[in-house]
């Protein structure tokens, strides 16, 4: 049987007039936005980027803003090129004649000065020559008190002839009674032996402060050939071996015995007696306190009688020997007597010695005593007070010539030139590393100290060769090294910038995405919005 076709069932649409567009492209807009809202939502995105821009950012960058002094860039890196400063030692020497006539010594004194200025090869160590007559008192000059580095003494003899005295700073030169030059003679023989016996007498202070202008950037005015090589090797090693400079020293000494006996000294009596006299000498370049330490049952770390130089090292066992720590930030030199029966085996092997230094640590003394003594006395203690005071001076980098007198003078120049040179190197160092380093803080702290250190080092250059130099030198050098290591911008140095975006983005992520993402947002509505008006006016237009 069959059934009739089905007829197509009419389909009813429930499409609302005017919107067969959306029904085709199967999504529905919203709604337009009130331009209310769209000047509202515009308005609060302003806003919060003029809270950032005009009151967060200011805020941000003072307070987090490292403080950075003003320095004097250039004439720190003056000094330390050696532009600000031309080292040159005056020294003043006198010369008395009471025998001659005023006329004749200075005659005398105008050639002697010739022949100096002739055999001088290095202009920072000048000689100057003046003449004190018979009755002005010494170490005066038409009424001002000079500095005199050294005093010659002329008096008439047979032959010419110079001593100089072991316990001052005088120079006597004797000389025949013809030796007198004319006033009209160019040149004297008398006046070249003097010279060149003032040029041997600081021929040593001379080397050594040459040696120090040519190893630093102060070098203009010395010579490659004012300093040979075996005296440069010599001036290293001193150096190498003398202690860093400083105002004030420590000094222990220790009493180590390997058993119970001696147990006591008269130390206080030895120093007083053998060390003191050398110290008050040397106060006017270093000050000094010290203390004293005996340690009973006190074992070497080498045990046998004689001692070879590879059992100098092993000899002072740290653990064993607990040695006084310096006190009050002062250097310590260290004094130790070691009773017992070891003796040094020198180079030859035939001779033996009872002591050695150690290079910028102190002296070891091995002291042989009668078995049973339990008193050390004071006698007993004169040979090692002697040896330590020798040794204080080598380690004090005091030269090896001259009377003692005339060797602490010459310290006094050299540690002047040292301590300026070592000033001027640390503002070099200062002013580099604020150079290399924008980021790091400088301290008022350390424009000041930068401050006092230049006027110091002025006040050192104009008076070198003195005691006021070498006071001004030393408080440059303090200040310098003051500021370099002050503790608030050493620290910055290990302060990277991967740190500080560690620090920031956990805090201003969160922050800052949405403010970023809607300022775009709010970017591409408003060129979309200007497209539209371009387009609706390029379309009015065409009609």
């Amino acid at each position: 049987m069959a059934f009739p076709a089905a007829e197509p069932t009419p389909v009813t649409s429930d499409v609302v007039p005017g919107t067969a567009s959306q029904v085709s492209d199967g999504l529905k807009t919203p709604p337009p936005e009130p331009e209310t809202h769209v000047r509202r939502r515009s308005l609060v995105i302003l806003s919060f980027w003029l809270i950032v821009i005009c009151l967060g950012l200011p805020i941000w960058w003072k307070t987090t803003t490292i403080y950075r002094a003003n320095l004097p860039i250039d004439t720190m890196l003056q000094w330390a090129d050696g532009k600000a400063c031309r080292p040159v030692f005056p020294l003043q020497i006198t010369i008395r004649a009471d025998s001659l006539q005023a006329a004749e010594a200075q005659n005398l004194v105008r050639l002697t000065q010739h022949a100096l200025d002739d055999l001088n090869d290095f202009s920072g160590h000048h000689l100057r020559l003046r003449f004190a007559p018979n009755d002005a008192a010494p170490g005066t000059e038409g009424g001002d008190a000079v500095d005199d580095a050294l005093t010659i003494h002329l008096t008439p003899g047979e032959t010419t002839s110079a001593a100089l005295d072991p316990h001052t700073t005088v120079l006597e030169i004797t000389y025949p009674p013809n030796a007198m030059p004319s006033p009209n003679s160019a040149s004297s023989p008398l006046a070249t032996y003097i010279a060149k016996e003032l040029r041997s007498t600081f021929e040593e202070e001379r080397a050594t402060i040459s040696y120090l202008l040519s190893t630093s950037s102060m070098s203009a005015d010395v010579s490659p050939q004012s300093v040979t090589p075996d005296i440069a090797e010599n001036l290293a090693k001193r150096t190498t071996r003398s202690l860093r400079y400083a105002g004030t020293y420590h000094l222990t000494f220790s009493l180590f015995t390997e058993g119970a006996l001696p147990s006591t000294w008269d130390i206080e009596a030895a120093v007083a007696e053998y060390m003191q006299p050398m110290l008050d000498v040397l106060s006017p370049i270093h000050n000094f306190t010290i203390d004293t330490q005996v340690q009973l049952y006190a074992t070497p770390g080498a045990q046998s009688q004689v001692l070879h130089k590879h059992d100098l090292a092993s000899f002072i066992n740290a653990a064993e020997w607990p040695l006084s720590p310096s006190i009050g930030g002062a250097p310590t030199v260290n004094f130790v007597i070691y009773v017992g029966n070891q003796t040094i085996s020198l180079d030859s092997g035939a001779e033996t010695s009872q002591s050695w230094m150690i290079p910028q640590w102190g002296t070891v003394y091995l002291l042989r005593l009668p078995g049973q003594t339990a008193h050390v006395a004071s006698e007993a203690l004169r040979e090692p007070m002697l040896t330590f005071g020798g040794h204080l001076l080598s380690l004090l980098g005091t030269p090896q010539s001259g009377s003692l007198p005339l060797r602490l003078s010459t310290l006094s120049r050299v540690r002047s030139a040292d301590l300026l040179l070592r000033a001027s190197s640390t503002l070099g160092s200062l002013a580099r590393l604020s150079l290399a380093l924008p980021s790091i803080s400088i301290p008022r702290s350390v424009a000041d100290g930068v401050s006092k250190t230049i006027d110091h080092l002025e006040q050192a250059c104009a008076n070198l060769g003195g005691q006021t130099g070498l006071l001004h030198a030393r408080i440059a050098e303090e200040e310098a090294e003051r500021a370099f290591f002050e503790k608030s911008m050493v620290g910055q140095l290990y302060f990277p910038d991967e740190h500080k975006i560690a620090v920031y983005l956990p805090l201003l992520g969160p922050v800052g995405v949405p403010l970023l993402m809607g300022l775009i947002n709010e970017l591409k509505r408003w060129n979309k919005k200007r497209k539209d008006r371009a387009q609706a006016a390029a379309a009015k237009k065409a009609q």
